[in-house]
């Protein structure tokens, strides 16, 4: 992802809230047969404070990723959605594409089958406690030669980036006034109506105001 200093998301906080969020992810390698890419659920590592992930892949994605002996590019897209030129009034204007992403760059480390069955225990943990009835990992009818049994048909990893670029593009190009308009319009029931990317422009905007007063 080419980097644009005016788009650039630089506060650590800011980049673990958009990974938590946004957790479905896409792994992209340069594999023996040239490029290839996965998509897996990543959580940040609930034991570290920094960019630090972990995921996991199932067999044989992790010799086709050549995963723990080459760098990989873990992908994470937050709010993103389409910007009409109509909605910046009456001037000179293209349509173009609001988002925010992050890309961590790294060679991961592998989970040994304990610290993979706890990774994945976890996993099940952030979106089944969601439920109105959770249902764990162990819970019956599940039984431990289940558990394991699945278990052993993926690979854990850990991923504290060597590399993190990441980018907010939020229309902060133009005016207050024109990010105002198209809030408005994203948070409207138009066909590109988008409440997640508005909530996401008028987050960024605000710590923009705060930032100058």
């Amino acid at each position: 992802m080419r980097q644009n200093p005016s788009f650039a998301m630089t506060d650590p906080a800011e980049l673990r809230r958009i990974i938590r969020l946004n957790p479905w992810a896409t792994l992209v390698s340069d594999g023996d047969d040239g490029l290839v890419a996965s998509h897996y659920v990543v959580l940040l590592d609930d034991e570290r404070d920094d960019l630090t992930v972990v995921g996991h892949v199932g067999r044989p994605d992790d010799l086709i990723h050549g995963l723990g002996e080459r760098e990989i590019l873990i992908a994470f897209q937050g709010p993103h959605g389409y910007v009409s030129p109509g909605w910046y009034g009456e001037v000179q204007a293209v349509p173009t594409w609001n988002h925010v992403s992050v890309h961590l760059r790294g060679v991961p480390e592998i989970l040994s089958d304990d610290e993979n069955l706890r990774v994945l225990e976890r996993m099940v943990d952030v979106f089944e406690n969601r439920m109105p009835n959770p249902r764990g990992m162990w819970q019956l009818p599940n039984d431990a030669a289940f558990v394991h049994r699945l278990a052993a048909g993926t690979v854990g990893f850990r991923l504290t980036p060597a590399t993190v670029v990441a980018k907010r593009k939020l229309s902060q190009n133009n005016s207050a006034e024109t990010v105002d308009e198209v809030i408005a319009a994203l948070e409207g029931d138009g066909p590109q109506a988008n409440r997640a990317l508005a909530a996401e422009m008028r987050r960024a905007r605000d710590a923009r105001q705060g930032n100058r007063s």
